[in-house]
């Protein structure tokens, strides 16, 4: 597919969530950051909406609280423009963008990238930067392999990075049998791959909102900071195809682990 032509304007990162200035305006030390990608169109070069990024403003502010104690920052990543657009690919690449300017303003941190929906692909594209720890794809948009028009994602980027994918059984938008046929190429090359199901939730898994939350302050803090995963990460990132890769999450998940 030919490149559609994008018009001149830059990639941002939004405002630093999780307040990197201490009481008296000094800087406090980052240790970790989590970069949160929108989600977005299948083609589209215009200015993307706002509602995408406010969409996941909720989840970076949780990660932020999260990993305040650990020196965590959140930045939501605003794209330039509101669609995937074939092999333009273009919030990888701007995901790619925002991992050379954590390096810039943070210098060598270790770096989570968080994605939901588009921004989930762009996310497990951008996984080879040397900055990045580790991945969490939420309710990812794959391209179908099966369809002669359709090539598989690259998964060899994911080498040496903790990844886990979580995704609604009923996602009605990105089938959640492809992020499965994902999960099972990946976990040949790398071992360090988990995938979740939220049984009967939908897309935008508003039923289990708190706890796919939870479950992404989980990795994030383990993977960014060696807190120990909880027992159903620790069990789906060590039991063998298809089980650590249609583990479900269970209802109430998170209500007894740390904050």
């Amino acid at each position: 597919m030919a490149q559609q032509a994008l018009p001149v304007r830059e990639a941002r990162l939004g405002s630093p969530l999780g307040n990197p200035l201490g009481r008296n305006g000094t800087r406090r030390a980052v240790n970790g950051v989590a970069l949160v990608l929108p989600g977005g169109d299948a083609t589209g070069v215009r200015r993307p909406s706002p509602v995408p990024a406010l969409t996941v403003r909720p989840l970076a502010v949780r990660l932020a609280r999260a990993g305040r104690a650990e020196g965590l920052t959140t930045h939501v990543v605003h794209y330039r423009c509101g669609g995937w657009n074939g092999a333009a690919a273009h919030p990888a690449r701007d995901a790619a963008w925002a991992l050379d300017e954590v390096v810039r303003r943070y210098g060598d941190v270790p770096v989570c990238l968080v994605g939901k929906g588009m921004g989930a692909r762009a996310a497990l594209h951008a996984a080879g930067h040397p900055a990045v720890n580790s991945v969490l794809a939420i309710a990812p948009w794959l391209p179908d392999a099966r369809r002669p028009e359709e090539q598989p994602d690259p998964v060899k980027q994911l080498i040496g990075r903790q990844v886990l994918l979580v995704h609604g059984t009923n996602d009605e938008r990105h089938d959640p049998d492809l992020s499965y046929r994902y999960a099972q190429r990946a976990k040949k090359v790398n071992r360090d791959i988990c995938r979740f199901e939220v049984h009967s939730d939908g897309h935008s898994l508003h039923q289990h909102r708190s706890e796919v939350h939870a479950l992404a302050a989980d990795f994030m803090l383990g993977s960014l900071f060696a807190r120990d995963y909880s027992r159903p990460v620790r069990d789906a990132l060590a039991a063998p195809p298809p089980l650590g890769l249609r583990m479900p999450l269970a209802s109430g998940f998170g209500a007894s682990l740390r904050p």
